[in-house]
């Protein structure tokens, strides 16, 4: 169980000399990816399980985080999310990796892990702790389960379907990439259908709005609250359901007070937070329909295992 585990989550690719297995080791890393090159020189490394990587046919990803660009009709800016769920959901047998230097090394593993990717981190020095942090948190939780969704979607690979995937991940709205209609989804959408115009794709942020209306939000799993830098996702579990919060800011600021909202009836609940207290959840509230709380304190990436 423990290799399976092992095997699941992201890993570290390094391209530093093999004298550089000290301060990998004290930064809490245990298992690393190097060139191929490098591999013969690197297996005499105690105290370090070393892959040689094979990055061929792999898919770069970028950099996960904000960047906050003028908008043009105010005064105001506006937060745009630099995210890779879309293009996981889109190659869920894909390898894929990331580039990712200092405390984004940390999002970077959560968002792959979050996503179910097959994924190698390459850092900086500054990333080596944050991402260990990170894999050390991931084998404490145990493995997810499979995705919770509320929308089908019918993809048919073009770069405006992928824009629209995008959207609906960063609005939260749970979408699972389907090739024909599944009864078991809450809203089943075909892009280019007679109710999904391929036309309407060239306003994406307005497709995903007419999409969110015909789901409406009182049928929506998961619903946050307080953030626009924060991806949600939901994962089944025996008794109950995983919730995941990934805050894209988080290498600049941590996000105070967010609200959740989680479809069905979980009196027990237990959060694991990367870098944050393990505080327990503020105002918690289990009704007829849904169980709400707030998470005191965000920083790049928390858990909150629910059960009945």
């Amino acid at each position: 169980m423990l290799l399976l585990l092992a095997a699941a989550l992201p890993s570290l690719l390094w391209d530093g000399p093999p004298d550089t297995a000290a301060t990998l080791r004290q930064a809490g890393i245990e298992r690393i990816q190097v060139p191929a090159a490098q591999y013969e020189s690197w297996k005499s490394a105690g105290g370090l399980a070393v892959e040689a990587a094979h990055p061929d046919g792999a898919i770069q990803l970028s950099s996960p985080g904000v960047q906050y660009r003028a908008n043009v009709a105010s005064a105001t800016t506006t937060p745009w999310l630099v995210g890779n769920g879309w293009r996981i959901l889109r190659n869920p047998r894909g390898r894929f990796i990331y580039d990712a230097p200092g405390a984004k090394a940390a999002l970077a593993a959560a968002e792959a892990s979050c996503f179910g990717a097959d994924a190698a981190v390459h850092t900086d020095a500054a990333g080596l702790k944050p991402f260990a942090e990170i894999i050390s948190m991931l084998r404490a939780i145990g493995p997810n389960g499979p995705p919770v969704a509320d929308i089908g979607f019918i993809d048919d690979g073009s770069p405006a379907a992928g824009e629209v995937i995008n959207l609906l991940v960063r609005d939260n709205l749970l979408v699972k990439l389907v090739a024909k209609p599944d009864p078991a989804m809450k809203l089943n959408v075909a892009f280019g259908s007679k109710e999904f115009p391929k036309e309407e794709a060239g306003n994406p942020p307005m497709m995903a709005h007419d999409i969110r209306g015909h789901l409406t939000d009182e049928r929506r799993s998961l619903r946050i609250f307080g953030s626009a830098v924060v991806v949600a996702r939901l994962t089944a579990a025996p008794d109950g359901v995983r919730v995941h919060l990934l805050n894209y800011a988080g290498a600049e600021r941590k996000i105070d007070g967010l609200r959740v909202r989680v479809l069905g009836r979980y009196p027990k609940s237990h959060v694991t937070a990367a870098g944050s207290p393990a505080d327990e959840l503020l105002d918690y509230s289990v009704d007829t329909d849904a169980t709400e709380f707030t998470i005191r304190e965000l920083k790049t990436y928390a858990v909150i295992d629910l059960a009945r």
